[in-house]
């Protein structure tokens, strides 16, 4: 059976109702002073920054609505146009979005070249048919998935000189926090040995390089504003914006989802996001009914 790109008026209702149900959800705490603001104040400080980074769980339905809010409320400034920029698909397949957002691409045959560079399709369409129906660009942010293989199992110096030099110089030198997420990331192992050198040169390499796509999509575009959808260990603030501000001087929010025990109301700071939102459940914005005590 061939797939259409038709929308139904039940798709846009539905579309509408996730994003109102995001946005109006009560729980997103300000870093900064551990305060609950509302929707609008929230959006405001968002619109004073030019890269907007907004992490995730990559299969939690609930993330990607919170995403899709806020891509929403900002995509409507005649002044500032905006960009979505992709942790999931490749800066070299860059054309494949831009015929997606162009509509030159049925929905079939684009899921052939999404597939080849990502998952879990069902979690992020509804951002992708957004771009399409809004001409919103979408821009591919990550590395070719074969060097970064490369790097986590045999190290950066492995990689042919030419690539290295293409790349940039990549050492795994980070603070205690870094550190820390590193070995959450390897299950809490790895050591000092060359397994977790390798892990933390590609999550360096990672995050250089899309930060790197980033700048140079804003040299050219000087007028945009990127939300920046990506997995929470690029998004804080030791990420991709720690490298983009090695680049250039650009302004920036990070928002993360509350992941109990790694980025949570008990924990968080404005070193790791700007706003936490309090979230729980596969696919709500509800709290549970024994939620953790509030932040002393």
């Amino acid at each position: 059976m061939k797939l259409s790109t038709v929308r139904t008026p039940i798709f846009f209702l539905t579309l509408f109702l996730w994003s109102a149900t995001a946005l109006s959800h009560p729980h997103i705490l300000k870093t900064e002073d551990k305060s609950e603001v509302s929707s609008a104040t929230f959006l405001e400080d968002l619109r004073q920054a030019q890269v907007i980074f907004i992490g995730e769980l990559h299969d939690h339905i609930g993330h990607h609505q919170a995403q899709l809010a806020v891509i929403d409320a900002l995509d409507d400034d005649p002044k500032m146009p905006l960009a979505i920029g992709l942790e999931m698909f490749q800066h070299n397949n860059q054309h494949i979005l831009d015929r997606w957002v162009d509509n030159e691409l049925p929905l079939e045959r684009f899921l052939v070249h999404y597939h080849e560079n990502w998952g879990m399709w069902p979690q992020y369409q509804d951002i992708f048919f957004h771009a399409r129906e809004n001409g919103t660009r979408m821009i591919g942010l990550n590395i070719p998935r074969q060097i970064s293989n490369q790097v986590a199992a045999e190290g950066f110096q492995k990689l042919p000189e030419d690539v290295r030099k293409m790349l940039g110089d990549v050492r795994c030198v980070v603070g205690r926090d870094y550190e820390t997420f590193i070995r959450q990331a390897m299950g809490g192992f790895g050591g000092h040995g060359a397994k977790y050198l390798y892990f933390c040169e590609a999550q360096l390499l990672w995050d250089s390089v899309m930060a790197r796509n980033l700048v140079s999509f804003l040299e050219k575009n000087r007028d945009f504003r990127i939300v920046v959808i990506a997995g929470s260990g690029h998004s804080w603030k030791y990420g991709i914006p720690r490298q983009m501000l090695r680049e250039a001087d650009i302004s920036f929010r990070v928002i993360l989802p509350e992941l109990f025990g790694r980025a949570d109301r008990l924990n968080i700071t404005d070193e790791i996001a700007d706003y936490l939102w309090l979230d729980v459940g596969d696919d709500g914005w509800t709290l549970p009914e024994e939620e953790p005590p509030p932040p002393s």
